[in-house]
Parts: structure tokens; sequence; C-alpha cells
């Protein structure tokens, strides 16, 4: 790629902008927001297979050595560079050089800014001032030649977001003026205008993803005042090819790459934070609708091979058995994590949180334990007679999202609003805010989505007055109940939707909420209705240990199914003598398994 000057860049990015702020500032964002996230800081999960994730997150990152993330950079540079080569696709040769430094910094200080852990805080701190050692006068930020001339924008964005990440969440003050730096010295490398990936891409940046950049550049604006980044954020927007068709609700989806334009559409959201246009919004929401109409496995997951596919040709259903690359799970879990938020903070429409129950459960919770040397899980498998594995490289793309999206875990679970606090999603866990300025807590008790039975205590200092919004999921096949300190809830409960809950709440007043969970079965697409997975509640259920013939063999589905035992995570299908057992797909470790199955009649 022919390099630019940085000069000649940001006149062209102003001339070809033409407009100022428009309005934007850094204070204003959250106006369109009618709901707003957490703070990591504020969110504790306390039991359960999300803490265990979490947990074992944290320590297998934090346990990576400093010297090899950063061997790469120090080589580059001409500086002394201990440690072992990383290897993989991280190494200066490798497929992506240096590329997921940026994300493990990120995650690492989700992690610090969630659990206040010293060493998460030391780690990130070293990671920033150790590559800032190695950009040089002329700020050069990328690892090697390779991934200037490649990858440029893909890794910018990553390296955007560590810093980021680093400032405001690990309080690491070097981290802004480094993030200044890199995006300047970016700039003769990355592209003077935005363009869709594919067959039209420069030859000199085939795989390069630049309308992925306008997030993390209007956050840069927000973190430092400098308007370039916040023309920059425009100039990279993909309009014509992306937002304005999406906007008019035309599905230019199949073809595209699924896990680069399923994060470009977090740009779009912050884009209607920082222009006010509302073909931002009306295209993320119109988005969203054909991902879950149109692309969606059961387990939420979309992109067979990285490539969302075209609706009413039977493409899911032959998908199945033809590949075993379904969903670039860590990646597209993560993305799609992103805009369920963004929309449930623009909307406060409960289906969206529907939509991130789901993926939470069987796709990023359902990846593989990482192994001990840059082994990490990157594909969801629904093919049958499978089992769970690693990418056959190390150090991909998903560690870095990986990383990220667990910690996300904790965005996910609660909201607030002007009326009060919002409960997403139903695990051990225990949320800190103040309601008119009244310092709360709210305690989560459940083994919930295997059980039915939610108990939320709350404990407020002193008595006030808010409304604990519950939601209600849209899978219910049963009413669900409430009763609060014993007494049945009459308000409305209406699947899909919050239901608000608004009192004077002393402390230990309870609530108690009871989702009826039942098996039923979801058609892959509507060329194959007979093609089926198993349900149970927000669940994906995968048979284990499955015959040969089982995929094809007709079953009674969800007939026939019942739990093995009174309580715990393994189900059975009985009929006609035979006997399969089946687990929710996140609780699979290395057993073989079926996820879809012919259904009869």
């Amino acid at each position: 790629m022919q390099a630019l000057s940085r000069r000649g860049f940001l006149t062209g990015v102003a001339a070809g902008a033409g407009s100022v702020l428009g309005g934007a500032s850094t204070a204003d964002t959250s106006v369109r927001e009618k709901l707003h996230e957490f703070d990591y800081s504020d969110v504790k999960l306390t039991g359960g297979p999300l803490k265990r994730q979490f947990d074992l997150v944290h320590a297998h990152f934090l346990g990576l050595d400093n010297d090899r993330l950063l061997k790469v950079y120090r080589q580059r540079a001409g500086l002394p560079a201990p440690g072992e080569d990383v290897g993989g696709w991280y190494d200066a040769d490798g497929f992506v050089p240096g590329h997921t430094i940026g994300q493990y910094i990120s995650g690492l200080s989700r992690f610090a800014r969630a659990t206040g852990d010293p060493a998460a805080y030391a780690k990130v701190n070293a990671l920033v001032e150790g590559y800032a050692a190695t950009l040089g006068p002329r700020d050069y930020p990328f690892a090697s030649a390779k991934a200037a001339t490649t990858w440029p924008c893909y890794i910018l964005d990553k390296y955007e977001i560590g810093m980021l990440d680093a400032w405001r969440l690990a309080g690491v003050a070097q981290a802004k003026d480094v993030l200044v730096r890199v995006i300047r010295g970016a700039i003769p490398y990355i592209p003077d205008h935005t363009y869709d990936r594919g067959p039209n891409s420069p030859k000199q940046a085939p795989y390069d993803e630049p309308y992925i950049l306008p997030e993390n550049l209007f956050h840069a604006f927000e973190a430092t005042g400098e308007k370039e980044f916040f023309e920059m954020g425009k100039l990279y927007l993909l309009d014509r090819e992306f937002f304005d068709p999406l906007a008019e609700n035309k599905n230019i989806l199949p073809g595209k790459h699924a896990y680069s334009h399923l994060i470009a559409l977090s740009s779009g959201a912050k884009a209607w934070q920082m222009l006010g246009d509302i073909k931002y919004l009306n295209a993320i929401r119109n988005a969203w609708e054909m991902l879950a109409r149109t692309q969606q496995y059961a387990s939420g997951g979309s992109g067979p091979r990285e490539a969302y596919v075209t609706p009413g040709e039977g493409k899911l259903g032959e998908s199945i058995t033809s590949v075993h690359e379904h969903f670039e799970t860590p990646c597209g879990a993560y993305a799609h994590f992103k805009l369920a938020r963004y929309l449930i903070r623009f909307t406060a429409d409960a289906r969206y949180g529907d939509g991130l129950e789901r993926l939470v459960y069987n796709t990023m919770l359902a990846c593989k334990d990482p192994g001990g040397d840059g082994q990490y899980f990157y594909y969801s498998d629904y093919h049958p007679q499978t089992r769970k594995g690693y990418y056959h490289r190390k150090w991909p793309c998903c560690s870095g999202t990986y990383v990220q999206g667990v910690a996300d875990y904790l965005l996910n679970l609660y909201f607030h609003g002007a009326d009060g606090i919002y409960v997403n999603l139903f695990a051990p866990s225990e949320v800190r805010w103040s309601a008119g300025g009244v310092p709360v807590k709210l305690v989560q008790s459940t083994a919930y989505p295997l059980e039915e039975e939610v108990e939320i205590r709350v404990e407020p200092e002193k008595p006030a007055t808010f409304a604990v919004n519950l939601r209600i999921p849209g899978w219910l096949a049963g009413a669900p109940r409430v009763a609060v300190n014993g007494k049945s809830f009459d308000g409305p409960l209406r699947n899909q939707t919050f239901a608000a809950i608004k009192r004077r709440w002393k402390s230990g007043d309870t609530i108690r909420l009871r989702l009826p969970l039942a098996f039923r079965t979801e058609a892959i697409d509507d060329r194959y209705p007979w093609m089926v997975a198993v349900m149970r509640g927000p669940l994906m259920l995968v048979a284990l240990d499955p015959s040969a013939d089982l995929h094809a063999t007709p079953l009674t589905l969800p007939g026939g199914l019942t739990r093995a035992g009174a309580s715990g995570d393994v189900f059975e299908y009985l009929e006609g003598g035979r006997r399969v057992s089946f687990k929710p797909f996140h609780a699979v470790r290395d057993e073989t398994y079926n996820t879809y199955f012919t259904k009869l009649g």
C-alpha cells in the first residue's frame, strides 16, 4: 500500500467530510439511550457456569508472558527481545503479525476494572509501556511490514480498543497519549476512503476492513477531543454499500463476511449516537431482524465459513453436512453481544435481551477452554458426529475477542434507566447502583437456566422507590410467575417484555420469579423444516455419543425427552428401545455430539 503523508490525509479527511462536529460532543451521546450500561466494577458474578469461565479466562490471560507478546514488536524496533517466539498467526511471518495485543490489553483492562486485581492492573500497565517503547520516532504501530500492507485497518482497530480500555478502565495515563500516536502513526498505511471487503478490495490489502474503524475512532475522539478522529470516523462509515440499503430494509447481507460486517454494525450504532442520523438506528435494527430470521442456527450463531447465506435456498440446512466451520464463535459472539447491548440501550426492547441470552449460553460459554500454548476455540461445529477442538493455527483472532467477550458477561446482565434497574440475564450475581441517591445492592440466586426459579433480593441502604424490571423471555410456553415477599405480583407479565415492579423497597425485600422450562424444537430453515435442533429455555441441547445414523433417523422430538434425574444437566430421549443422552451445548467437553436431527412428520 502506498504510504500517505499525515498532513495530506488529514486535509483530505476534513475536505471530504465537509462538516465539523455537527452537534456531537464528548458529553451528550447518552441522550439517545433509554437505558445505560453499568460499569464493570458495579457487577459481580457469584456462581454458576458463567463465573467458572470468567475466572478461568481471567487467570489464563493473566498468565500470558509479557515478553513473548512484545517480542515481535521489539524485534521490529531493534530492541532487546527476550522470551520465546509466540508462533502461529502472531509472529512476524505469521498470518496476521502481532494482531491481538490490543485485544489482550483491552480484555485484561476489563478484568482489572471488574475484579480490582492488582496483577491485572500491573500487567496492562506493563504491556502498554512495553508496546509504546517500540513505536519509535515515526510512531510506527505495526509488528511488521506485512501487517502494515495487508491488515492495517483491522489491526489498528484492535490497538485503539486496547489503548482506550487501558486508559478508561485500567487508569493507565500513558495509554491516551499512545492512542493518539498509534492512530497518527497508522495514517500513512490506511486507505483514504472506505470500501467493502470483497473482490473489489485493493490488491495491497485484500483482507482489510476499513469499515470496522468508525466505532473506536469516535471513541478516540471522545477520549482525546482530537477532531480529526471524529472526521475519520465519518469517513470510514460504509454508507452506500451497507448502511443505506439496510436502513431501507434491503437485505444485502448474503455473501458478506460475517464477523466484520457484524462488528461494523456497532460502528453504525456509535454513528447514531454521534451524528443523530436515524438511518443508522434503522440500519442496525433491520440488520438484527435479518440475522434472526434468515441467518441464525439454534445457537444464535451465524455465518457458515464466515459468510452470510442467501435466504430461502436452504443454505443453512445444506451447511450442516457440507462444512464444519459453522460459526466463528468468540469473534461472532463478541460482535453480536455489542450489537444487542446497543439496541437494548437505544430501545429498551426485551427481544434483544432474548437474543443476547441465547448467544451467551450457546456460543461464548460453549467455547472449549484454552489450551496451554496458543490453542483456542474458533469455530462451533454443528455437523453430525463431531467434537469441539482447537483451531489448527495457534493464536488466532478469536483469542482476542474471547477475553473481551467473557469479560463482557458483566455488561450483559443488567442495565439501568430513569425508572430503576433492568434485569436482563438471570445468573448468580450482584449489582450495585444508586436509586435517587440511595445506594442499593441487588443479589440474584439461581440455578437457571437448568432450573426455573430465580430469587432476587433487594438491599437498599434505606427505603427507596424505584422499579425492578425483569425480562420475560419470548420462548416461554407457560405463564411466568412473580411474587414479591411471598405475595403474587398482579402486574402485566407479557413475553418478550420487561415486567416493571415499582414500589418502595426496603432491605431484604425478595422477588421470586419462575420461568417455566419446556422442550421444543427449532427448524434450521424453511427449506429443511424437518431438520431441527432441540431447545429447553434458552439452551440448545445436543446428543452425546450419537450413532452414525442418528441425524438421519426420524425421531418424535421433542416428545420422548425427559430429564435424567431430578436435577443436573443430562436429559434422555427414549423411544422404541432407543436411548439417547442430551446435554446443553455449553456443558459438552470432549464428547462426540450431534446438533441437528430429523423430526418425524
